[in-house]
């Protein structure tokens, strides 16, 4: 690219360039997409059957491998599990604890059916596992049996999880834990492409929590954090790499609209959604200068109009007239799949992980449980059952097919990065990156497709 060019025009030839290389995951291997008429009054058992039936003979798979060998045999059924002698059973984990959100409080408190009342979670820590009534059950079709024993206390676990659990039954009739085996990532991996010629690396940027409302549709930082991205912020030097950027992906909670009145109200000011029409017409300009230069994601979030189950369905494009004018503008669904130039990558915008903290019990980050959820071959376990989800019956699009190049994790509270590995001769590696909330941040992360190395770049005043 010639050294005289203006910078504006060199970034309109790297957003052209990405853009022809950029495929959503709606086409791709693995799609979140509902198509059809949309159910909700399906039972989950369905969901949670595919789910067992599909990983469950990965699971012994690898049980087989690290147990096997005649030494150590499996009890195909949970409920058949007799006497002191060392065995192996396979079944989805179940956590029971009165820390856990009740569905029905939660109908109370929305619709003022009944006196608020105070969730158990919320009066203490928020963690289930490690609250005083939790119980851990892995059960089959057969029926459940409860887990006990000192491993317990070391291994990171969640509602949802197909397991292997090494052990032998107690006299009460419980099973006394040795050791966990999960499916493990999938060896399935695209190779890396290799670097651009010319010695000029590729990145991403990902920024999430711009949480833009009707008080502050945009703020300075935004404005700021657009400029740096059209390269017309900082030293020559500083623009000249955002030039590099060949794709932005905005990992939920793009606004804040404020929730509509319950039932009905005569006051036409509780009625009145102009104020919530400008802030969804201001943030569409300030995406529309970004998406005039870069291909441009968005994915929804905890508090943008869109579904509240997973997976999240894209937000309405008619919300974004200014936006979707361009080719590079894309919304797409939470979780998400896209490829930039040869690289792979699945994200979410942060709830399944959020969720996973409840679980937690040796303080593990949120980059630790994103990629634990890797290690699960799930990245959503928990729902049903604390996370709310679509009624699927005739899959479960939360397991993963292939392992990612990169996966990333919108909303959290600090930039963070790791790899996670297979672990077979394959050596399919992923690496795992936390997307912090810009809005009290003021950072986003850029994700360099050469290498697959994170930087977190600040934005705004320090």
């Amino acid at each position: 690219m010639p050294k005289n060019e203006p910078l504006v025009v060199q970034r309109a030839k790297q957003a052209g360039h990405g853009a022809q290389q950029v495929s959503s995951g709606e086409n791709g291997a693995q799609s979140f997409r509902i198509s059809g008429r949309r159910v909700y009054t399906r039972q989950f058992d369905q969901l949670y059957y595919k789910r067992l039936n599909e990983l469950k003979p990965l699971v012994a798979e690898q049980a087989g491998r690290r147990w096997g060998g005649g030494k150590v045999q499996w009890t195909p059924r949970v409920l058949n599990v007799e006497g002191p002698g060392l065995t192996y059973i396979i079944g989805t984990v179940f956590i029971d604890s009165d820390a856990k959100p009740s569905t029905l409080d939660e109908v109370e408190r929305t619709h003022w059916i009944a006196d608020p009342i105070v969730a158990a979670d919320e009066e203490g820590d928020g963690r289930y596992r490690t609250h005083e009534s939790a119980v851990v059950h892995l059960e089959d079709e057969s029926g459940r049996i409860r887990l006990v024993g000192k491993e317990m206390a070391k291994v990171t676990l969640a509602s949802g999880v197909v397991a292997a659990v090494l052990g032998a039954e107690t006299p009460s009739g419980e099973f006394d834990v040795a050791e966990l085996c999960f499916a493990g990532m999938p060896d399935a991996q695209p190779p890396l492409p290799q670097a651009p010629s010319g010695g000029n690396d590729e990145y991403v940027a990902f920024v999430s929590g711009l949480n833009a409302t009707i008080d502050q549709p945009v703020t300075l930082e935004m404005q700021l954090l657009a400029e740096y991205i059209l390269g017309s912020l900082g030293s020559e030097d500083t623009q000249r790499a955002c030039a590099q950027i060949v794709q932005v992906v905005v990992a939920g909670d793009l606004m804040e609209l404020p929730a509509p009145p319950l039932g009905h109200t005569e006051d036409p000011k509780a009625n009145d959604r102009r104020a919530s029409a400008k802030l969804v017409a201001q943030v569409d300009d300030f995406l529309a200068d970004i998406a005039a230069s870069v291909p441009l994601l968005v994915m929804p979030g905890r508090g943008d109009p869109a579904d509240v189950s997973m997976p999240q369905q894209p937000i309405n494009r008619g919300m974004f007239g200014q936006s979707r004018q361009f080719s590079g503008f894309v919304s797409t669904t939470n979780p998400a799949c896209l490829t930039v130039n040869g690289v792979s990558l699945l994200g979410t915008s942060g709830q399944n992980i959020d969720d996973l903290r409840h679980y937690a019990v040796n303080g593990e980050s949120a980059c630790q449980l994103a990629a634990e959820s890797l290690r699960w071959r799930h990245i959503a376990p928990t729902a049903p059952d604390t996370l709310w989800c679509y009624p699927f019956t005739d899959r479960d699009p939360f397991i993963l097919e292939h392992s990612p190049h990169v996966y990333f994790v919108g909303n959290q509270d600090a930039p963070d990065s790791a790899w996670a590995a297979a672990g077979a001769s394959a050596g399919a590696r992923t690496r795992v990156l936390t997307v912090p909330v810009f809005k009290s941040s003021h950072k986003i992360v850029l994700l360099n497709l050469s290498t697959l190395d994170c930087t977190v770049v600040h934005v705004g005043r320090k």
